[in-house]
């Protein structure tokens, strides 16, 4: 029993991981055109099918009573979620295979997103031959790299041990401010943001884009708080989800209004296509990550499984209070530079009975406040401090 009970939480805890990096490598081959990454997303998905089949097996030959197969229910609700998470990474890679061109302006704003992509290459020769895990890329600038070109060959998903050569192509994601200081470490060069020329006219494009982004930023904020609903039990955390999944079914409905009205300015309306494509998929995203929060909703008994494996995830969610008289107290996130001092991002904040959700860099922190953050294990210890140190 104690072997299957083990296997459930690799599977769990692999389709977490790798359901995540498919959405990163997705949009990577949207920004940078690249075939070879978006053909991976799609043999990755092969990958997700086979653990959820293997995660199915598991708990049905766990399960011994009914009451094991209800606490083992929201295990496979969950991992459910994660594939359907993993679909939607294969529509956006589908954009570069079915070669749909998306705008420029939507690379250019994918820059500033919340979450954005970098690519760089390796030029510092400080840094040749040092492993991942010795530069501290994610800690430093919370950027993580998910993908490495070297020569003709890829590395997927490298982990600390993977040896960094000049030469190498590093993709990496992250919040926006983390760029500029990735670029410097990696290349040795100051950052300079590529300039983009609009290939197409049309009218308020830059609305279309920006409800784009929106819903990509809102995505991906509504699965952090569906894994924290669940790792912490918080109805809260889990009913904001459902609002954002509503909020999401109003952004794609503008976005529609908007396509249709375009259609009459230009012939190749091929970019147009792709934007509706975007807006599906990250629709799927918050969709699957509303089906994760239902589970706290309903007041399903979640299965410790659960927190082991997500506490054994690439990216740990974590949950700390801020003390009294604590030198952080006060300040805005902005200024303790929590995203390039620990490499965490701050999902939430609870005040009192209230909550901030997704907070930015103008939020400031006060005594008692419980944060949610999600990072690096060694971010999370340095979270720690920098909200337990005295002034």
């Amino acid at each position: 029993m104690r072997a299957r009970r083990s296997n459930v939480k690799y599977l769990l805890k692999e389709m977490k991981d790798l359901s995540e990096l498919m959405v990163d490598l997705a949009y990577s081959a949207t920004m940078f055109d690249l075939v070879d990454i978006a053909e991976e997303v799609l043999r990755m998905e092969e990958r997700i099918t086979e653990m959820l089949r293997e995660l199915r097996i598991s708990t049905m030959l766990a399960a011994r009573t009914v009451e094991d197969a209800e606490k083992l229910n929201a295990i496979l609700q969950i991992a459910s979620s994660a594939e359907k998470i993993a679909n939607a990474a294969v529509d956006i890679a589908r954009i570069v295979l079915r070669r749909m061109r998306l705008p420029i302006e939507f690379k250019k704003d994918l820059m500033y997103a919340d979450e954005t992509v970098v690519r760089a290459k390796v030029l510092n020769e400080e840094i040749d031959g040092k492993t991942l895990g010795e530069l501290k890329l994610k800690t430093i600038t919370g950027m993580r790299v998910i993908a490495i070109r070297r020569g003709t060959s890829w590395i997927y998903d490298p982990d600390r041990d993977t040896t960094i050569h000049s030469g190498d192509i590093l993709i990496a994601r992250g919040p926006d401010e983390g760029v500029p200081e990735f670029y410097r470490i990696v290349t040795g060069e100051i950052c300079t943001r590529k300039e983009y020329k609009s290939e197409i006219q049309l009218s308020r494009i830059d609305i279309a884009v920006d409800i784009i982004i929106e819903m990509k930023n809102t995505s991906e904020l509504a699965v952090d708080l569906a894994y924290s609903a669940v790792l912490f039990q918080n109805r809260d955390i889990a009913d904001e989800v459902r609002i954002l999944e509503n909020s999401m079914n109003e952004m794609k409905l503008s976005l529609e209004r908007w396509v249709l009205e375009a259609a009459r300015e230009i012939e190749d309306v091929s970019p147009l296509q792709s934007l509706l494509h975007l807006a599906q998929s990250s629709e799927m995203i918050s969709n699957a990550a509303y089906e994760m929060a239902y589970t706290v909703i309903k007041g399903m008994e979640i299965h410790p499984i659960i927190a082991l494996a997500m506490r054994e995830s690439d990216e740990v969610i974590t949950r700390l209070e801020l003390e009294e008289g604590c030198s952080a107290e006060g300040k805005t996130i902005g200024e303790l530079e929590i995203g390039a001092k620990t490499g965490m991002t701050v999902v939430a904040i609870r005040r009192g009975d209230k909550w901030i959700f997704d907070p930015d860099s103008r939020t400031v922190l006060k005594a008692g406040d419980l944060i949610i953050a999600k990072g690096t294990r060694l971010g999370e210890e340095m979270l720690k401090e920098l909200l337990s140190s005295k002034a």
